[in-house]
Parts: structure tokens; C-alpha cells; sequence
């Protein structure tokens, strides 16, 4: 795939939410020891409703679209990871606004939009141990992929960030938590990738996936 299109959107997150109904088990069990044990669902429902949502929307710019999508996600999840992932999306969305399609640039903004999304609502920074680990690690490897070839494609960039959301997330293991139940209990979590961050990888897996279609 050369770029993602307006109307590649349906298709785009119901290749995210098919992600997420593939982990869901396992993002539950993962946030019952350290959480509320309800993430896998959290994500599986948010993503699970944006083709319908997208589809129906009649905004035709791309980034603005995703931005809508990411209102209405906030709205359908009124949860912590709702709200952050809904901010995400409206983030990202708004880093593409008023582009015509998502490139490798246009990529790399989108992600940094929605690490951006994430660390203002969620007034953490990466390092906090949060799913903002995953998700700036696909940022930065996105843009440093560009720093040193500009012009690489859409698939390269992608599969840059997978990588890198996969290092953020592995990072986790030697974080200290400070947020939520996992504060608490932060011996349990010694040598344990945070589930936020695991779900943040697959997050940006599910997007790599779609960009080699």
C-alpha cells in the first residue's frame, strides 16, 4: 500500500479492532494482576465500533475524519484507556488535517500526533510506564527512519514503528508503575511489560499490518 486513503478508513480500524478481538483474553488477564482487568474489552469495543462510525461520517479530509472517530471513541468508552485512546486519535488526526491521504510523512505525524494526544490527556511521559511507552517508541522510530531517508515509504515506515512500539513496550519491564492499581502493587509488576504499553503495540502492529496490504 502506497498511502492510506480517506476511504480506506472502514477498512483501517477493522483491521485495528480485528487486532484487538484476537488479544482481547489476553490483555484482560494481563490488566487483572496489576488493573481492572478490563482492558482487552476497552479496546476490542472502542476500535470494534469506529468502521461503522467512519463509514457514516461525511467528512471527507482524512485527518479530520480520524479526529471525529477519536470524539467518538471518548464517548463510547468513558474510560481511563477510552479517554486516551479517544485523545490519541484526535491527535493524530489532527497532525494529518487537510491531508489528502497518509504517506510515510504523513505516517510518522499521525503517530506523533497520537503519543501527543496521549501525553496530554493522560499528563504522563514516557517512562511513566504507561501505554505512551509503546506508541512514542513508534513515534521516534518513524521519524528517525525519515531523519535519514525522507522519502521512505509508507510500508518502511509502518514497520519501523511496529518496531519500535515493540522496544517501548519490552522498556516497560524495568519501569517503575505510578499510576492506577499498578502503583500499588509494584512488586508484582518487576519484570513485566505493562499492559497499557502491550496493548499500545498492538495498536501499532494491527497499522503496520494494514500498511503491507
Amino acid at each position: 500500500m502506497k498511502s492510506i486513503r480517506r476511504e480506506d478508513l472502514p477498512d483501517f480500524f477493522r483491521k485495528i479492532a480485528d487486532m484487538f478481538e484476537k488479544h482481547a483474553d489476553e490483555l484482560c488477564e494481563m490488566d487483572a494482576k496489576l488493573g481492572d482487568g478490563d482492558l482487552g474489552l476497552t479496546m476490542k469495543k472502542g476500535f470494534g465500533a469506529l468502521p461503522e462510525v467512519v463509514t457514516e461520517l461525511e467528512e471527507p479530509d482524512i485527518g479530520k475524519a480520524i479526529m471525529k472517530c477519536g470524539m467518538k471513541m471518548s464517548s463510547l468508552i468513558p474510560s481511563t484507556m477510552g479517554f486516551l485512546m479517544g485523545s490519541g486519535l484526535m491527535g493524530g488526526g489532527k497532525a494529518i488535517a487537510g491531508k489528502a491521504e497518509i504517506s510515510g510523512s504523513g505516517m510518522a505525524a499521525f503517530l506523533r500526533g497520537y503519543a501527543d494526544g496521549i501525553k496530554k490527556r493522560g499528563k504522563c511521559e514516557p517512562g511513566d510506564r504507561t501505554i505512551l511507552d509503546a506508541v512514542d517508541g513508534a513515534a521516534e522510530a518513524a521519524e528517525a527512519l525519515l531523519r535519514s531517508c525522507p522519502d521512505a515509504s509508507l510500508e518502511a515506515v509502518a514497520d519501523a514503528a511496529a518496531k519500535g512500539a515493540e522496544s517501548g513496550a519490552e522498556a516497560t519491564k524495568n519501569m517503575i508503575p505510578k499510576y492506577g492499581k499498578a502503583a500499588v502493587h509494584k512488586d508484582a509488576a518487576k519484570g513485566i511489560c505493562d499492559q497499557g504499553a502491550v496493548a499500545g503495540k498492538y495498536l501499532v502492529e494491527s497499522i503496520a499490518d494494514f500498511c503491507r496490504e
